[in-house]
């Protein structure tokens, strides 16, 4: 088990930055207040990347690495490429044992940092940032509460907020994981399909002082499409057959339901079916099984060929090997 008591133990802050400008120095002031509360003398790193700020975050970010060369590194993207992608950038350059990944907007406190140590501490992969007290308009908060209590139901992992960035994770949790699109909320959900264990801590969530939010309805939209995503790749990675096929049979059920009324229909009231709607979905319906059922097969055959058996990141110990 990893422990915080260990001196040589070093920690990494991957920080996206889009148009913060006014919050960076706080944010780093933060950091190191907050571990400095700790008192464990934990070495550290910040890494700030900016994903195509058009104020003056990239000046500041400039400026603050130039005086903590040490400490601070600045990482400029060519343009807006988004959030998962400003991480996985991070995630790259990072060379700590832990890593945290926040919001460079102040929202997320750094003073709750030692929470995230203390569960770490006790054994966990990931600890998540619940914001239990969200400092957001109902506009927000709202679609947010739905969004995580279906995600939580169909993930079956018990989260109260997802999309909440202040997180942290052990080192070897993000080696076997690639994040793209809107992932990043799912990094402990794509964790618990490798066998990491996850928790969550109550977190506070200041309001925002400067700038504005980056963040609109459509986020949910692109998280919504992500989740169907990582369903796909986690639970039916290895058995797309199962994904297909159960869809298949599904239709084909409801398919044959559908013809089987309508020739009840036909053959106890003489009454002609062939021009109703309704006969036409059941065709269809059971076409599309046959197509679904047939992916599946294939989809499996291809599964079989590639597979190329357990890779490093479900394996947590070795022993008696050479």
């Amino acid at each position: 088990m990893m422990s915080l008591n260990n001196s040589s133990l070093f920690l990494s802050f991957v920080i996206p930055v889009k148009d913060e400008a006014q919050t960076l120095a706080g944010l780093f002031q933060g950091i190191k207040d907050a571990l400095k509360e700790t008192d464990k003398h934990l070495r550290f790193e910040v890494i700030f990347i900016d994903d195509g700020s058009i104020d003056d975050s990239w000046l500041e970010m400039s400026r603050l690495a130039e005086q903590n060369p040490d400490t601070i590194k600045a990482i400029r993207l060519r343009r807006n490429f988004g959030k998962a992608f400003a991480l996985s950038t991070g995630f790259n350059e990072c060379q700590g044992d832990i890593v945290f990944t926040m919001d460079a907007d102040l929202q997320d406190d750094p003073a709750e940092i030692p929470k995230f140590l203390d569960k770490i501490d006790e054994g966990f992969d990931v600890v998540s940032g619940w914001k239990s007290n969200r400092q957001d308009p109902l506009s927000k908060t709202l679609p947010s509460k739905a969004f995580n209590k279906i995600t939580s139901i169909l993930t079956g992992i018990s989260l109260h907020d997802f999309n909440c960035g202040f997180k942290a994770y052990k080192k070897e949790v993000l080696h076997g994981i690639k994040i793209y699109g809107e992932l990043h909320r799912y990094i402990p959900v794509l964790a618990h399909e490798l066998g990491f264990v996850s928790t969550e801590v109550s977190v506070k969530h200041n309001k925002r002082e400067f700038g504005v939010s980056k963040y609109g309805w459509e986020r949910y939209a692109r998280g919504l499409v992500d989740l169907l995503t990582v369903l796909a790749t986690t639970r039916y990675l290895k058995k797309p057959g199962h994904l297909f096929g159960g869809l298949g049979v599904l239709m084909g059920f409801v398919g044959s339901v559908i013809l089987g009324y309508l020739s009840i229909l036909w053959f106890t009231t003489d009454t002609p079916i062939g021009t109703r709607p309704l006969f036409f979905v059941g065709i269809l319906m059971v076409i599309l099984s046959i197509q679904m059922v047939s992916l599946g097969v294939l989809a499996e055959l291809i599964t079989r060929h590639n597979d190329s058996g357990p890779t490093d990141s479900a394996i947590v110990d070795k022993r008696g090997i050479v």
